[in-house]
């Protein structure tokens, strides 16, 4: 009967500490409390504020050169915001730069700038000649008309209200006015300091290269 006793203490005793070691699982398979981590995070990269390096190239002078000729080498030096007009002040479209040749260009040459400065070339076609300085676009029309005899009449277009009631016939023959870009004003009505209000107005044109009558 001893012996029964002394097998029934000792097996209530061992689940003890089985019941005990698994409500604590911070504990060693000794028994002993686990130690702590002490594993270290790694290290975190911060972010870099520093600003990006600005670079500066000398530009060229691209004066006398073919459009398309000045537009390759300015890239080829790093300049690649680059942007053209008519430097006849007629608002024409360089649509084949082959067909065009550089008579200005800001900023000028000789100059070190920030390879992201936006260049600009004055161009005439091919067989045209550059003008001393190149001819100022039309001012938009305020609440007055302007004088635009002499000027493109695709520029005059421009400047005028995109609502407005426009008339434009040949001064000189009776023929269609299909690309306004080639032709200048002769005459306008209403005529230059008269309000305009919204009311019609009307050009007679004759060729760039022609007299006005």
């Amino acid at each position: 009967m001893r012996t029964h006793h002394t097998i029934t203490l000792l097996t209530t005793a061992a689940a003890t500490v089985l019941t005990l070691t698994a409500c604590n699982p911070q504990t060693s398979g000794n028994g002993k409390p686990a130690a702590p981590s002490t594993a270290t995070p790694g290290p975190s990269s911060a972010p870099s504020s520093a600003a990006p390096a600005t670079k500066t190239a000398t530009l060229a002078n691209f004066v006398g050169k073919g459009l398309q000729t000045a537009q390759d080498e300015a890239q080829a030096a790093g300049f690649y915001a680059l942007k053209s007009h008519d430097a006849l002040g007629r608002d024409r479209l360089q649509a084949l730069d082959r067909n065009w040749k550089v008579c200005s260009q800001t900023p000028a040459a000789g100059a070190s700038v920030d390879t992201g400065t936006s260049v600009d070339f004055g161009t005439v076609k091919l067989e045209e000649t550059c003008p001393a300085t190149d001819a100022p676009a039309p001012k938009p029309a305020g609440d007055t008309m302007p004088n635009f005899v002499g000027q493109g009449m695709k520029a005059v277009r421009g400047a005028l209200p995109a609502n407005a009631s426009i008339t434009v016939k040949d001064a000189v023959q009776s023929r269609m006015v299909l690309q306004e870009s080639n032709w200048k004003v002769c005459s306008q009505d209403p005529k230059p300091g008269t309000a305009l209000s919204g009311r019609p107005v009307a050009f007679t044109v004759a060729k760039t290269e022609e007299t006005c009558p």
